[in-house]
């Protein structure tokens, strides 16, 4: 009788597991997960590049302007005091990058922002929800919108040779390059193409798990060739590598895609760590150690990790947690665990500032990851001139 009780509590379990890994989408990346390889052993200390996204909508759940002007003055008086009270190895600020939707713009929300930039606590680039697109539309939305910030607010950066706006991207929704599986929120095949010709230097949607937009390829920096026809070129890619070349159209540079262990549903299922901030999921110490441990760099430089998360700092619920005591908790937990300058050294960087620490990797440059913030692209015109 036991044995059969046990037999049945064990396909239960399994059923249920089976129904949960469904549910959450670990199909699309649960076999890269458990293929991972380790991050290979090195020399010196582990340069850790931290870099926080923010999806950051003052129209969240189409609120009316009071509350528009509300929850982007909370960010303009409350940031700067949480940033001033933190500084990385080269005496940063941590760098907060305003992903601001095209279909919000409001000169008088962006002054504001522009307003942190200058104090050095960010910087701006370009967030957009878009469905049934054509080529022509994503094409328009872009162009407008990168001038816009650029010659209303001296955000972004430009291409060395070409002097055309270079600028970061995150796609609404997650759906890049189509990926919804309806085909909604986007519908356009060939987007890398668009972004790459319309200046993005490199995409910071994913990870997107549970949503089915998530890619098969995680914890990963690598370079996607779309295929015009089809959607979801980036579920597989390139890794950028030191002595290699930019390949396909458009690098991804992708944040931690974990299993955490530690924190289990119904006390038996791991819960998904998604680089993830918000109210329901604060970025405790666990977390923190979980996004080292992912160990995304460059293929050859083990040495040097990115650790990319996310949030959309201006739903209402969340601001507490996101300007109060839990982030003031993980940054000092970055700055005691992984600032040590012997076994770690920790560096706060902008978006823009990570893409060039990754072409330097690829240019197979070495040391103090500091030395390569503006390898490539410079400063914005609204960025604090000074050592960060």
């Amino acid at each position: 009788m036991t044995l059969v009780i046990i037999v049945v509590l064990a396909a239960a379990a399994s059923l249920l597991l089976a129904l949960e890994l469904r549910r959450k989408n670990m199909h699309l990346w649960l076999p890269s997960y458990i293929q991972r390889k380790a991050r290979p052993a090195h020399e010196g200390p582990t340069h850790i590049m931290f870099c926080f996204v923010d999806h950051f909508e003052p129209r969240w759940a189409q609120a009316d302007y009071a509350s528009e002007v509300r929850r982007v003055d909370r960010w303009a008086e409350g940031y700067p005091r949480l940033a001033r009270k933190h500084q990385d190895a080269d005496g940063c600020f941590p760098k907060h990058c305003f992903y601001y939707p095209e279909e919000e713009y409001r000169k008088e929300h962006l002054d504001k922002i522009e307003a942190l930039c200058r104090e050095g606590f960010g910087e701006i680039e370009i967030h957009l929800h878009h469905h049934d697109d054509t080529e022509a539309g994503l094409r328009e939305k872009l162009s407008r919108f990168t001038r816009e910030l650029h010659d209303t607010h001296g955000a972004l950066s430009t291409w060395p040779q070409s002097g055309e706006l270079a600028w970061g991207f995150v796609h609404g929704n997650w759906a890049l390059d189509n990926s919804e599986p309806d085909g909604s929120n986007c519908g356009i095949n060939n987007e890398l193409i668009i972004l790459d010709d319309e200046g993005c230097y490199a995409d910071f949607t994913l990870p997107s798990a549970p949503s089915a937009t998530q890619t098969a390829k995680i914890n990963s920096i690598y370079y996607a060739k779309d295929d015009p026809d089809k959607p979801k070129s980036h579920n597989q890619g390139r890794d950028v590598s030191v002595g290699g070349k930019s390949w396909g159209d458009l690098m991804i540079i992708q944040g931690p895609l974990m299993l955490n262990w530690k924190n289990r549903k119904w006390g038996l299922l791991p819960r998904i760590e998604n680089s993830d901030i918000r109210s329901s999921s604060p970025p405790d110490p666990q977390r923190v150690d979980l996004w080292v441990k992912a160990g995304i760099h460059v293929k050859g430089r083990p040495e040097w990790l990115f650790i990319k998360i996310h949030t959309h700092g201006t739903q209402d619920k969340d601001m507490d947690m996101l300007l109060g005591d839990p982030m003031d908790t993980m940054f000092s937990t970055l700055e005691t665990r992984y600032n040590d300058g012997d076994n770690y050294v920790l560096h706060y960087v902008s978006t823009r500032e990570m893409y060039n620490i990754i072409k330097a990797a690829e240019a197979g440059k070495t040391g103090n990851p500091n030395d390569f913030r503006n390898f490539i692209l410079k400063p914005p015109p609204n960025l604090t001139t000074g050592p960060c």
